[in-house]
């Protein structure tokens, strides 16, 4: 009996000796996990997703920001999330721990896009596809399709003459006619309408529950994506059977070494569209009220413009069309871009999933969870631009410290169109400043969010009063409605003989 009681105390012993450790570092493991950082992740799946969007975003933010400090939790849109408000964690997410944290984007819109479109992508496909657009977007290229942009651009602006535009609309179908020569090339003019009728009906289920059911907005728009992908594949036969040499971003996409399937070129020219659109006619909508609002800075601008126009003039002739280097005279028209980019802040945050378990200034970011780059409040942080909430261009003679402005995102998912964005905007002001005046007349303080931010006015509608170089007039009319489609108008109306017309 003494021998058992022996065997078993000498068993137990030994077991213990062999589990302490273990358990010893199970303790200390749990007991050096950091926590989860401040906040609160509301009511249960439904999160804080109501306080986000019962009011202006950048209220919810910053209430946060004020309350927990620069990095937080919440729950958002079915997701656990940490938010971070500070240049030093935008810069640990998206630049030197990137790897640590995949783009991520609802459902419905990776299946709208396309599954091989490069947003949904990282690694070694990732950066072929980034090669790819830059090659195609770099200034060599640019620089040949200025006239061309230019010849939109004024395109453009006639046809607002004499009827009621909104102004977002408008400047989305500039926009996409860019987008698309920057993609076809001078053969974009013979698919524009198919493209377009395609594409405008696609754009309209973005936001749309995932449910493919006949009628739903969601089944109208992949019926429109299958429809689009038709179009490009026929477009790809044809330069296939033709053999001419292009040097824009669908050929770049069929260089015969990138071995890019036809699905994966569909894909990414689709991307391409959504991504060079809509956020910079959101930009050129905002442009239009801040220098309608600031008379000076309009008048520098114009000034600067005029300037071009008369050292390309010489002598009374008429102007010859505007150049790549005439773009990098532009100085202060640039300023005023970034000073928009930064107070209206069309990109306000970013997706991205922590692949794994992810330590942050003591705080942890759980794999799976979604982390949230506050673009907008970085650029609203008094700290960095003092008096953030004024439109002052001139803040930016100085360039910014580096990771403190992002309009365009950072690291290697940053915006590989940025100079293209610059380059359709600076063309599309030169003919506006040099060939129109106006002044605001009216009150336009609100904002309108469905996604991207857009001036929207506090009254039935705002007028804008233009005047027209050679004794010519022009009445403006913006004009807001509950739709996210009208946001901003502007009706034309011209006299050659300086008549004023009203509408």
């Amino acid at each position: 009996m003494e021998l058992i009681s022996m065997i078993f105390f000498s068993f137990c012993s030994i077991v213990i000796l062999f589990l302490f450790p273990c358990l010893f570092k199970l303790f200390d493991s749990v007991r050096r996990t950091p926590p989860l950082p401040p906040g609160s992740l509301g009511w249960p799946y439904i999160g804080e997703t109501f306080q986000l969007y019962s009011q202006n975003p950048n209220v919810f933010f910053a209430s946060k920001v004020k309350r927990y400090g620069s990095i937080f939790k919440t729950h958002i849109l079915g997701c656990p999330c940490v938010m971070i408000s500070s240049p030093e964690a935008a810069k640990f997410v998206l630049v030197t721990r990137a790897h640590l944290f995949k783009p991520t984007f609802p459902a419905s819109k990776e299946k709208m896009l396309g599954k091989q479109a490069i947003f949904f992508h990282q690694g070694d496909y990732h950066t072929k596809l980034r090669k790819l657009v830059l090659r195609a977007f770099m200034p060599e290229a640019i620089k040949n399709i200025v006239p061309d942009i230019e010849s939109l651009a004024k395109d453009s602006i006639q046809s607002w003459e004499g009827r009621l535009i909104t102004t977002f609309q408008e400047m989305k179908t500039y926009t996409f006619n860019v987008a698309l020569l920057s993609i076809f090339g001078k053969d974009e003019v013979l698919y524009r309408e198919d493209l377009k009728r395609c594409y405008y009906i696609l754009e309209k289920g973005y936001n749309s529950m995932p449910i493919n059911l006949p009628g739903t907005l969601f089944n109208k728009s992949m019926k429109a994506r299958k429809e689009l992908a038709q179009i490009v594949a026929k477009i790809l036969s044809t330069r296939r059977q033709m053999k001419l040499d292009h040097t824009d971003l669908l050929a770049s996409f069929m260089g015969n070494k990138e071995g890019l399937t036809d699905e994966q070129i569909a894909d990414n020219i689709i991307g391409v569209i959504f991504a060079a659109r809509d956020t910079t006619a959101s930009v050129m909508t905002w442009i239009l009220k801040y220098l309608g609002e600031n008379p000076s800075v309009l008048q520098a601008v114009t000034e600067e413009q005029e300037a071009i126009i008369k050292s390309n003039s010489g002598d009374g002739e008429k102007a010859p069309s505007l150049s790549w280097a005439d773009t990098k005279k532009m100085p202060i028209t640039s300023r005023v871009i970034q000073e928009t980019l930064r107070v209206a802040s069309i990109l306000s945050f970013t997706f991205r999933e922590a692949v794994e378990d992810v330590e942050y200034q003591g705080y942890l970011i759980p794999k799976g969870w979604k982390v949230l780059p506050l673009f907008r409040n970085i650029h609203h942080s008094p700290e960095i631009f003092p008096d953030p909430e004024k439109f002052d261009p001139s803040r930016f003679e100085v360039a910014p410290k580096p990771n403190t402005f992002m309009p365009f995102g950072n690291g290697t998912h940053s915006c590989p169109g940025n100079e293209l964005a610059k380059i359709e905007m600076l063309i599309l002001l030169h003919h506006l400043t040099t060939k129109y005046r106006w002044s605001m007349v009216g009150s336009n303080s609100g904002i309108q969010y469905g996604p991207f931010a857009l001036p929207q006015n506090v009254k039935a509608n705002m007028e804008v009063e233009f005047t027209m170089n050679k004794e010519r007039f022009a009445f403006v009319k913006w004009e807001s409605s509950s739709s996210s489609s009208s946001s901003s108008s502007i009706c034309f109306y011209y006299s050659a003989s300086g008549d004023r017309l009203m509408a």
